[in-house]
This record gives C-alpha cells, sequence and structure tokens, in this order.
C-alpha cells in the first residue's frame, strides 16, 4: 500500500484546510491522520473505519475536524476548521491500524505540512 498526502499549506488561524491522502494497492484498511510539530511526538488526530461507519478524533481537534473516505477514489479526507497555530505540524495519513498508536499501523505517506499563522 502507498499513501500519498496533501492538501497542507499556510493559513490563517480561524481558516480552514482540508487534508486528502489516496492510496493506491489494496485499500479497504482502517486510515487515520497523525501529526508531528517540531520537537514533538506523533500524535493522533484522527481515524476512521474500513467500513467508513466509525470515526475516532483526539480532543485537540473534537468539533473542529471531520474525517471522511471516499472509496471509489481510494482516498481519505480530514476537513479542519477553525485551525489553530498549535495545530501547524506535519499531518500523515496512516492505514492498516485502528487506534490512537502510531505502533499499530503497517503503512505510512509522507508529511504535508500545516502551518497557521497567529
Amino acid at each position: 500500500v502507498q499513501l500519498q498526502a496533501s492538501g497542507g499549506g499556510l493559513v490563517q488561524a480561524g481558516g480552514s484546510l482540508r487534508l486528502s491522502c489516496t492510496a493506491s494497492g489494496r485499500t479497504k484498511y482502517p486510515m487515520s491522520w497523525f501529526r508531528q510539530a517540531p520537537g514533538r511526538e506523533r500524535e493522533f488526530v484522527a481515524g476512521i473505519s474500513d467500513s467508513g461507519y466509525t470515526t475516532l478524533y483526539a480532543d485537540s481537534v473534537k468539533g473542529r475536524s471531520t474525517i471522511s473516505r471516499d472509496d471509489a477514489k481510494n482516498m481519505i479526507n480530514l476537513q479542519m476548521n477553525s485551525l489553530k497555530p498549535e495545530d501547524s505540524a506535519d499531518y500523515y495519513c496512516a492505514a492498516g491500524g485502528s487506534s490512537r498508536y502510531q505502533e499499530d499501523y503497517a503503512y505510512w505517506g509522507q508529511g504535508t505540512l500545516v502551518t497557521v499563522s497567529s
């Protein structure tokens, strides 16, 4: 499985971004987004089951973000609203796991950088 993340960029606080992750190969996996800010450990952001019926969010983004999947396009998306400077990080998509723990995931995409200016 190869994962390609996109959609990062520079946005002002309060703005929105939509991150996408396109998968190739076998794609019917539960998938998640993680993020890593400079000097900090990688942390779970949001996850979605292989069916799309179950989602999970970190408390830090709950209510501001929505994860979704489009299996016809082999893609998951993360819509992030009301962005804060502390949301600035490299965002990574991952597949093959269904928990908050990065060790559970077998497949990773490259990061897409999100920078939120105050």
